[in-house]
C-alpha cells in the first residue's frame, strides 16, 4: 500500500476508487546522544505504513524534514522553515486532487510541525479543495496509556520516544549512551506566567534530552506502537468512510 511502491497502473486502480491517502511527515534532528536524527520520521513511517496494511489505504513517501531550527546547534540537524515546510506540504496535497484525492491523514511525527500542519488543514479546507486530518502519535499514547510514563519520561528524546525506537529500530539506538537530564529553567521563567516566548533546545538541556530516557525498553515501546497504530486505523475508517462534502465548510445559515 505504499504509492512508491506501485506502479502507475497500479496507482490508477486505486484512486478509481479511493480518495484518501496517509502522508506521513517528520523531521531530521537531533534526538540525544542514544537515538537517531531521523527518529521523527522513521517513527511516522512505521505508524502510516502499518496503518495503510490495514485499511487498504495508500501511504505516500514519507516527508523527512521540519520545522526544526530550534535544534540547530546539535550537530546533524536539517530543518526547513515554517513557510517553506507548509508550502511543500500543500503542493503535495493539491497535486494529488487531480487523482480524484480529497482527504489526507497526516501523521506527524514531529511538535515543530504542527502549527503549519494546522494553518494549511484549514486553508485548505476553507478553499474547498480537501480535508486534512492531523494525527499526533505522543498525544494519542498519552491518552491511551496515561501510566505507561511518568512526566519525566515523555519529554523529547527521553524514555517515551527511545521505547518507541527501541521497538521499531533497535539498531539505530546505543543505551550506552542514553543520558538523563533534568531540562534547566531560564532566568526569566520563574517570572514570565503567561508569557510565550521561543528559546533553542540547548538554552534548556546540554545532551538534547528533556528528562529520563534511561527507562525506554522494547517492550513499552511495543506497546506505544500497537495502541497508536489501533487509534490510527480507527481514526482513517471513519474519515474514509465520510462524505466529502459532510467534511468541507457548511454554507451560509
Amino acid at each position: 500500500m505504499n504509492l512508491h511502491e506501485l506502479s502507475w497502473v497500479g496507482a490508477k486502480k486505486y484512486f478509481h476508487s479511493n480518495d484518501i491517502v496517509l502522508l506521513p511527515v517528520g523531521s531530521t534532528e537531533q534526538h540525544g546522544p542514544q537515538n537517531p536524527l531521523g527518529t521523527d520520521h522513521l517513527v511516522a513511517r512505521c505508524l502510516a505504513e502499518e496503518a495503510a496494511k490495514r485499511t487498504k489505504v495508500v501511504c505516500l513517501p514519507t516527508v523527512p524534514f521540519g520545522v526544526s531550527s530550534h535544534h540547530r546547534q546539535f550537530w546533524g540537524t536539517v530543518h526547513v522553515t515554517p513557510e517553506t515546510f507548509k508550502a511543500y506540504v500543500h503542493d503535495v496535497c493539491v497535486s494529488l486532487k487531480y487523482y480524484g484525492v480529497r482527504k489526507i491523514v497526516v501523521v506527524n511525527g514531529h511538535g515543530g510541525n504542527t502549527a503549519a500542519l494546522a494553518g494549511l488543514a484549514r486553508e485548505l479546507r476553507e478553499r474547498k479543495e480537501m480535508f486534512m486530518s492531523i494525527f499526533i502519535w505522543w498525544k494519542v499514547a498519552r491518552k491511551c496509556l496515561p501510566k505507561l510514563f511518568s512526566e519525566e519520561e515523555v519529554g523529547h528524546a527521553a524514555a517515551e520516544e527511545t521505547s518507541m525506537n527501541l521497538a521499531l529500530h533497535p539498531r539505530l539506538v546505543n543505551m550506552n549512551k542514553a543520558v538523563d537530564e533534568k531540562p534547566s529553567r531560564p532566568f526569566f521563567d520563574a517570572s514570565s506566567f503567561g508569557v510565550n516566548y521561543r528559546l533553542d533546545t540547548v538554552d534548556y538541556t546540554s545532551s538534547g534530552v528533556f528528562g529520563t530516557s534511561k527507562t525506554a525498553s522494547v517492550k513499552k515501546g511495543k506497546m506505544i506502537f500497537e495502541v497508536v497504530v489501533e487509534e490510527l486505523v480507527k481514526h482513517v475508517g471513519v474519515v474514509k468512510k465520510s462524505k466529502i462534502d459532510d467534511l468541507l465548510p457548511k454554507p451560509l445559515m
